[in-house]
Formats: structure tokens, sequence, C-alpha cells
């Protein structure tokens, strides 16, 4: 069985064995007013946060969020130390990270990636039905990049957070289904 499941230049074949186990674990993203991101992520983007760690001698916390349905979240330890391995050991966490002060700077701000120089583009959130999502999130009044329609590319939308940077919404079948229809 081949190991990728498509081909492009640069690619490695042969098996790894020494990186068995390893998981794509986190994304951070700095941000400026910890109160304004919890309720974007948790309220608006329905995250939950799984751990707060706090580190008073370099001044600054992580928040670690993610998508956990009801019986997973039940899976998770009520222990400290143990929430932590788990968080550190579960894929796909966004890691949010707040240098204290910030909040208290007017004229502080992130760059989002986006603006020029560019770097780092967008993180992804795939929802049952983009359109559905889009309509909560424009009566909620998030700030849209790009509504499902508008563009060359249809059925995706980009959003932005009170940082700036922006998320991508994408429903997993929607290339899919545009497809079927040409």
């Amino acid at each position: 069985m081949p190991k990728h499941f498509e081909q492009a230049p640069g690619l490695h074949e042969d098996p790894v064995p020494e990186t068995e186990g390893y998981v794509f674990n986190q994304t951070m993203m700095r941000i400026k007013e910890p109160e304004r991101s919890m309720d974007f992520y948790t309220r608006v983007m329905g995250m939950r946060l799984v751990r707060k760690l706090d580190f008073p001698e370099m001044k600054f916390t992580l928040y670690f969020l993610g998508y956990l349905d009801d019986r997973q979240a039940g899976l998770v330890p009520h222990d400290d130390a143990h929430r932590t391995t788990f968080t550190f050991g579960r894929e796909a966490m966004l890691e949010l990270t707040h240098n204290w002060g910030t909040e208290d700077d007017n004229d502080f701000g992130y760059h989002n990636g986006n603006d020029e120089p560019q770097g780092f583009g967008h993180i992804g959130v795939a929802v049952p039905d983009v359109y559905a999502a889009c309509d909560r999130l424009e009566k909620l009044g998030v700030e849209f990049v790009k509504k499902p329609d508008d563009g060359k590319m249809k059925g995706l939308a980009f959003i932005k957070d009170p940082d700036g940077y922006w998320i991508e919404i994408l429903q997993p079948d929607m290339l899919e289904k545009q497809r079927k229809e040409d």
C-alpha cells in the first residue's frame, strides 16, 4: 500500500518508524483580550475550553479549545495533571496565547497573516451546512471576509475572529456535491 494518497514533488515514500504515534496536536494564535476571544470561540464557534494554563512568572496564559461532543467531553479527566496530558495527546486543539498586558494597550494588535507580508493564512472549521452556519454567524454580527457565494469558490466562507485571524467555514462534502452538479 502506498504511503501517500496523492502525488506531489518532494514526497518521502519510505516508512518513518520513528514518527509512529505522532499526533498533530495544536495550532497556536496569540490573542489580545482573553474575555473577548473566549466568548467568540465558545459562544460563537461552539468550542469547549479543555485546559487553561497560567504562567505568572512569564506573564502569559494558554487556553486550549476543541470540539468535543458530550460523549467525548465525558472522557476528559477532571484532575488537572491528567487533563493536561489529555490535552497534549489529542488531535486538533486550538491554543490561544495571551501575553498579559496586551489588553491594556489600545494600539496593540497582532498580524493576521493575510495582510502584507503574507504568512499564516487561516484555520478551518468543518460544519454540516455552510449556509446555515453562515446565516447564524451573520446574525451574531461576525465579520465576513468572504460569504459562501462570493467570488469564484462557492460554498465556503471566511470570517474573522476578534484579533482579525481568518477562519474558513467549510462543508466537507461541498466540492463533491458541486462536481456532481457540473
